[in-house]
């Protein structure tokens, strides 16, 4: 039923710098039921689209639920080039939504029932560090891979000055 553990300490295989999408909603009215839930729909489904094309550049995602009204998804990119690109092509049902979400807004139709939000980061190499005790691939190590931990160092501090191989020469 669930994965088994991987056993030790265990870091992610990163190499270079790591694009993260933070990408979620609120509902600040559940009873409209009816203006959130194509939201979150909308959301399982560009998921699912990137998953069919791993071109797209998405590497791997977490659910999380915030606050109890609050849901987002964190997401690992390839880069923030293929993120732009998801974002903005026009044949990808991303565009599509945000196109009805400004309309909406333009006609005074957005209501405050489901609030949308997203935060992305390009954090450099050397600023970033993990750490996996008896789990299996998670987070960044479930989008990059997952190494022993002395590949990169025991302490925090060692794995924050790791160097990839392009890093280094």
């Amino acid at each position: 039923m669930f994965a088994k553990p991987v056993l030790g300490r265990t870091t992610a295989d990163t190499e270079g710098d790591v694009v993260v999408l933070l990408i979620g909603m609120r509902i600040n009215h559940f009873w409209a039921v009816h203006q959130w839930l194509p939201v979150m729909l909308a959301m399982f489904r560009m998921l699912a689209e990137l998953a069919r094309d791993a071109d797209r550049g998405l590497l791997g995602r977490v659910l999380l639920t915030a606050s109890p009204p609050t849901y987002y998804v964190v997401q690992y990119w390839e880069s923030k080039e293929k993120l732009y690109a998801y974002a903005a092509a026009p044949d990808m049902f991303h565009h599509r939504v945000w196109g009805i979400v400004n309309r909406k807004e333009r006609a005074g139709k957005a209501r405050g029932h489901v609030g949308i939000w997203h935060e992305a980061y390009v954090v450099p190499e050397g600023s970033y560090e993990s750490i996996y005790g008896d789990m299996p691939a998670f987070g960044l190590a479930a989008a990059h891979g997952q190494v022993p931990v002395e590949r990169r160092g025991r302490s925090a501090k060692d794995r924050f000055a790791h160097r990839s191989e392009s890093a280094s020469s």
